[in-house]
């Protein structure tokens, strides 16, 4: 097997790893006494909302509402698609309906909300004096400052009617069971998709902290929101928190498990890094080439959620490529090294590819291409970069996330 066949096998048994098809029905809570309503959001809602349609004993009905390409046909689960990673009218247009519904529901009824990664954007509901433009446009600036997605994630659920924990709370009295794909560091309930039904600890006044970091401009009206403490969300131990439960159905771990899992079988020695790494792309392609060096063969494997800080001057490209490139860059020409990173999701930032390929010659052919990687790196341009050169990785949505996954094979 050449090493690039491995390499892909590797990403795909991570991605089989959090199939909505496998991970949801183990999973499943007993049906209430009366109505079961289910909400789904996220990458991965509409094929997380079809497995329960498969597996659920009786009635039920709902909406799920996910990224643009990503749904599937369900039968009794109205699919709605919406805008990622910037909001639009019709993840709001959702979020109305995600509350309108939740409010609908007694003492007798569930409600079983499918949570995955990229719900933060796809169920937009403002607080009042907020309008869709003002969240796309702090949503842009957390997205170019390269804020990690739990300080994002905090304010924008201050911002929001419908995230932390709030949707929760329009449902009470209901029973609500939530079950959760991760795709964030630490796999914290609060954090993924911005908690819809999960108690928050974090605080109005950390939120604006975060936008302060940032330098995110803030209308007035949130501003002074925040400043005094009148967005607060659902905190540990408030009543509608008293009946839900979170099930996290996958996680990156279990992604990173089944990839070293493969590896081993194929012979190969496997060292895990993290499933929670964070921060600059292009530092931490530099970071592991330093470990590349250290190791004898064998197959470094990592996840978590590198980001990218955009510049002006700023090309294309998402995160897995800027760490690949940047990878290529400081092992200059190294032999017998070759690297996967691939977001989870099938969607590297906004391009229409997974990923790309590195390996020993990836400088070399560059140059005869006319191509400087330093100069692409430094301007975040390397979508381009691998497109040229043939290396990309592209699988379509894959309708899971368990964030991004990362491979170096030292031959």
């Amino acid at each position: 097997m050449d090493e690039r066949s491995l390499l892909r096998g590797l990403f795909e048994a991570a991605v089989a790893a959090a199939d909505p098809a496998k991970v949801v029905a183990p999973h499943l809570p007993s049906p209430p006494p009366g109505r079961t309503l289910v909400l789904a959001a996220g990458k991965a809602a509409a094929s997380m909302a079809r497995a329960v349609e498969q597996h659920w004993p009786g009635e039920l009905e709902g909406v799920a509402v996910t990224r643009y390409g990503h749904g599937v046909d369900c039968e009794r689960i109205e699919v709605v698609e919406a805008g990622h990673p910037l909001p639009d009218e019709a993840g709001q247009g959702a979020a109305s309906r995600f509350l309108s519904a939740a409010a609908g529901l007694g003492p007798d009824d569930l409600l079983l909300f499918l949570l995955s990664g990229g719900a933060s954007a796809l169920l937009v509901e403002p607080q009042p004096g907020l309008g869709l433009t003002d969240k796309r446009a702090i949503n842009r600036a957390l997205l170019e400052a390269g804020a990690p997605i739990a300080e994002m994630n905090c304010l924008r659920k201050h911002l929001s009617a419908i995230k932390g924990g709030r949707l929760a709370a329009a449902a009470a009295p209901a029973r609500v069971v939530t079950l959760a794909i991760s795709d964030v560091p630490g796999d914290d309930p609060a954090v993924i998709g911005s908690g819809p039904t999960a108690a928050d600890p974090t605080s109005c006044a950390d939120a604006l902290a975060v936008a302060d970091r940032y330098r995110v401009e803030l209308p007035d009206a949130a501003r002074t929101a925040l400043e005094q403490g009148r967005w607060e969300t659902e905190k540990p131990g408030a009543p509608c928190m008293t009946r839900t439960d979170h099930v996290l159905v996958a996680r990156p771990a279990d992604a990173l498990a089944a990839a070293s899992a493969k590896a081993r079988e194929m012979g190969l020695d496997v060292v895990q890094l993290g499933n929670d790494l964070e921060g600059e792309a292009s530092e931490m392609g530099a970071a592991h080439a330093e470990l590349v060096r250290k190791h004898g063969p064998g197959t470094l494997i990592s996840g978590g959620e590198a980001t990218v800080t955009i510049s002006a001057a700023s090309g294309s490209g998402g995160p897995n490529g800027e760490y690949l490139l940047a990878l290529a860059v400081a092992l200059d020409g190294a032999p017998n090294v070759h690297a996967i990173a691939c977001d989870t999701d099938g969607i590297d930032g906004s391009a229409d590819a997974a990923g790309a390929f590195i390996g020993p010659y990836t400088l070399a052919r560059a140059r005869a291409a006319g191509m400087d990687a330093r100069e692409m790196l430094a301007r975040h341009d390397s979508y381009e970069f691998f497109r040229k050169l043939g290396d990309l990785v592209t699988t379509g949505p894959t309708r899971t996330n368990v964030n991004d996954f990362r491979a170096v094979l030292i031959a």
